[in-house]
Parts: C-alpha cells; structure tokens; sequence
C-alpha cells in the first residue's frame, strides 16, 4: 500500500483558532496553474508578444499583431487619441468625450469579421467566385483590410468633421490627408516592413469614390467593407459607439446578424449597379433595414442637434481668425502636429485675453454662451413656398438674409445640414437563389427620407426682440422668397 500523500505545511507561523487546513483542491489548483506557465517565464525570461488586446466597450475585445501594433504606435495613429469623435457634441451630450483612436481600433475589428464571412468559400456563389484571389492573396487582402479600416481617419482635422469643408484647401478633404499620410515616410516604410504595398491600403481606406485611379472591382469591393454607403463597417462602429457615449438608444442594431448574413453577390436586373458588390441574404434585411434607421435617428437627433450645430459654427468662426490665412496646412508634419488639444489651449488663451482677434468666439465656445435658434426649417413653410413644387426651397437662407440686414451678419448665424437618408440599394440574396434589389423586396428603406436641418441663430441679446420682428415677418418674407423663384 502506498503511503497517504501529507500536504506540506506553512511556515506562517501557529494557525490561528477558527483557521482551517488549505483545502487539498486548491493545493493541486496551484500546482496545475504552475505546471502551465511555460518554463522561460518561471525563470524569469522575457518573452514578446505575437497578440496584443486592446479592452472595447463595444467590442469587448480587440485582438491585434505586433506588426499592427507597430502601426497603431505610429504618430499618425496615436495622434487620434486626440481627436474627438463628434467635435464639441460634449457640450450638449456630456458623455461624448470619445475619440477617434478607439473607433479606428473597431473598424478594424469589424472589417476583419466582415472579410473572414464574405471570403468563407461556404459563402461564395458560384457566379462571383472568380474574381477571388488564390489562398495566399486572400491572407494578403485580409492584412490590407485591416491596415486600411486602422488608417481610414487618419487624416482628420482637429475636432474631425466640425470644419473640415470650410478650413482645408479647395479639392481637399479629410480622405485625401488620409492617402497622403498612408503614402508618406510615417507608413509607407512601416507597410513595406510588414509585407503590404501602401498603395493598396489607401486605395481600401479611401474608396473609389475619393482614389486617384479606378480600382479594380475585388478592391472596389474591399474598400466597400470600410466605407461602403451600405454595409461600411466605419458607420457601423460610429453609430454603436456614439450611440453608447451619447447615452442613447437610437444608434443600437443587430450588427452581429448583419455581419453574418453579408455576401459578395452578382447584380440583378433591378438594382443600380452592373457590377458584383456587397449584400444581404434575405434572413439578414431586417438587420440592414435597423442599421439605416439607426443611421437616420442618430443624423436626426445627435449629428444634426441644432446647439451642437451652432457650436460647429463658433468653433469655424475662432480658428478662421486663428489659423493663419484662416484654413490648416496640408503639410504632413504640419498635419500631425495639430490636434484637438492645441486648438483646445488657444481657445482658453484667446477667451481669457479681450485683446486678441479671436476673443468673442473663443469666449463663446469657452463659456457655453452660444447663439440661439431664431428660426428652424418648417416642413409647414416648405410647403407654404410655391406650394412644394421646389424641391428644396430656400425659405431659411430668405430669413437669414432679412435677418442680416435688420441686426447685421455678426450678430446672425446660419447653419444647413443634410444627409441622403435611404438612398442605398443593395442585392438581396432570396431563398431561392435569385438576387433581388433591396428597394423592390423591403417595404421601410424606400420609405426612409433624407434629413435636413436648416438653423438661423442670433446673439441671445437680441433674442427675443428678434423672434417678435420674425413673427410680423414671416409671411412677407416668404412670399419675397416666392416672387424670387418665380423671377429666376
């Protein structure tokens, strides 16, 4: 017989009374937990990392390479960690204090799940299948995909998309930094190291619609995955995630069904396009049709707020008269230098000092003391003008110019804000095989509108006189905006 096992003793010193014994479980549970820890770590040696994690509210976790994490340590993409996601909307919606890095990290991570479901030979059809690279460039394709969807923004200005069309050159844009920033010496030597050409990230990141040359249908359909008007992953990370720091609901669809319900499908006589692109099978609709209104409430009731509008209006009108020649330098180093920070420490510089230029809209922004709504676009007055046979009439650009000149422009602001609504078709995969377009089999995206938010502002102080002045107005002015159309 062999001899009872004796566990060994402590040498804590004489066991206190109402101590007990350690239980013979948690003795083998250290020793199993030891026996797994791999013998270079228990001597002590280092070892690096293949995988990194980065925690995500929304995604839980995002798993990374060290060659992707050398990426994501570059300037270019540490500088998002100072770039808010929605501007100033924190002065409306206190919670949206999130920044760009952390959505490009989710991009990312939906891309890859987006490609590893429509690349799933089980997912392919028959009619699309030879467009497919061979095993090994579809390993390349994915590594670009996901360097594309990490460097997407990257070219953002200082509180992203607040002044982007009003203070960067002519023909400039945000995805336009962003090529230019993925073919300079930050990446390019980074994405040589790595294996991939920094041509074609950029083509993925960009789009078709903003590349210099017409990418070849596999890479038109690539850079879809990322920001496609559809399926774009970068919306749908931006709306979970704004959704979630706003703290509301609107932004929330089932983005796990959709995902894996997305297929590369041939056109149909029906749908807009004649080429192969990214659709739905018709299990997944009702989670396309979620994503697009939850693309309309969050434009509808956070991007077009109407304070948060007006703050997008100080803020052009502070770095107009602080950037010099009023727009940003499309210089890269320029470019990586700027972020929300410094413009963040010249606004409180020039709101604590009455001298400098800048002063009245930086104490604005600083303060909380912005402009309020005078008038708001009215579908009432829509159709009040020519009885709606214009399609968009002006009826707030008639207010603000009569508004101009009973108080003068400083004293007015105008803001206008439009999003094409649900204006997308996308193949549909039927039960039987055959592809349909999404606008001929869903009856909620047809009936989608498109949003436009038109806001005239005035100085609080003269507020209430102004709204009185309105009111003994309005109908004259619009039928001045009338007589107008009429004329032209």
């Amino acid at each position: 017989m062999k001899p009872r096992a004796t566990l060994p003793r402590t040498t804590a010193g004489p066991r206190a009374a109402g101590d007990h014994p350690p239980s013979p479980f948690a003795i083998i549970s250290v020793y199993a937990i030891l026996a797994c820890i791999p013998t270079c770590v228990r001597q002590g040696v280092r070892v690096a990392k293949r995988q990194h994690e980065f925690c995500d509210p929304i995604h839980d976790f995002v798993r990374v390479d060290s060659d992707e994490r050398k990426v994501i340590d570059s300037p270019p993409l540490q500088r998002l960690r100072h770039i808010h996601q929605l501007a100033m909307t924190f002065l409306v919606y206190p919670g949206a204090t999130h920044r760009r890095f952390e959505h490009s990290l989710g991009t990312m991570e939906l891309a890859s799940r987006v490609y590893d479901v429509i690349t799933n030979p089980s997912n392919v059809k028959d009619e699309v299948r030879d467009m497919f690279p061979d095993r090994e460039r579809l390993r390349y394709w994915r590594r670009v995909v996901r360097l594309a969807a990490l460097c997407h923004d990257i070219g953002h200005l200082p509180f992203s998309h607040a002044a982007e069309h009003d203070l960067l050159p002519d023909d400039w844009s945000h995805e336009r930094m962003s090529r230019q920033l993925i073919l300079s010496d930050n990446l390019s030597g980074l994405f040589k190291e790595i294996g991939v050409e920094a041509e074609d990230v950029a083509k993925v990141a960009v789009g078709p619609k903003k590349a210099k040359d017409v990418p070849l249908p596999w890479v038109s359909i690539l850079a879809d995955i990322i920001v496609g008007d559809a399926f774009g992953v970068d919306r749908m990370d931006y709306l979970l995630r704004d959704s979630l720091h706003v703290g509301v609901p609107y932004g929330n669809f089932g983005h796990h069904r959709l995902i894996d319900t997305l297929r590369i499908l041939p056109s149909s006589a029906d749908t807009t396009s004649s080429k192969p692109s990214l659709g739905v099978e018709l299990g997944g609709l009702q989670s396309a049709e979620a994503l697009l209104m939850a693309r309309y409430f969050m434009y509808s009731q956070v991007y077009f707020h109407r304070v948060r509008m007006i703050y997008d209006q100080h803020l052009i009108d502070f770095l107009n008269e602080w950037l010099e020649d009023g727009k940003f330098s499309i210089d890269t180093n320029d470019h990586l230098e700027m972020t929300d920070n410094e413009v963040t420490a010249a606004i409180l510089d020039a709101a604590r000092d009455e001298t400098v230029q800048a002063h009245n809209s930086a104490e604005r922004l600083a303060s909380r003391e912005h402009f309020r709504v005078l008038y708001s676009r009215s579908p009432q007055d829509v159709e009040r003008d020519l009885e709606a046979t214009v399609k968009d009439p002006e009826v707030a650009v008639q207010v603000r110019k009569a508004t101009e000149e009973q108080y003068g422009p400083s004293k007015i602001r105008y803001a206008r804000r439009h999003d094409k609504g649900g204006e997308v078709d996308f193949p549909v995969l039927m039960d039987d095989g055959s592809i349909a377009s999404s606008k001929a089999v869903s009856e909620v995206l047809g009936q989608l509108p498109g949003i436009t938010k038109e806001y005239v502002y005035v100085d609080k102080d003269i507020l209430k006189d102004a709204k009185k002045w309105l009111k003994e107005n309005l109908d004259q002015l619009l039928e001045m905006e009338s007589e107008e159309r009429e004329e032209s």
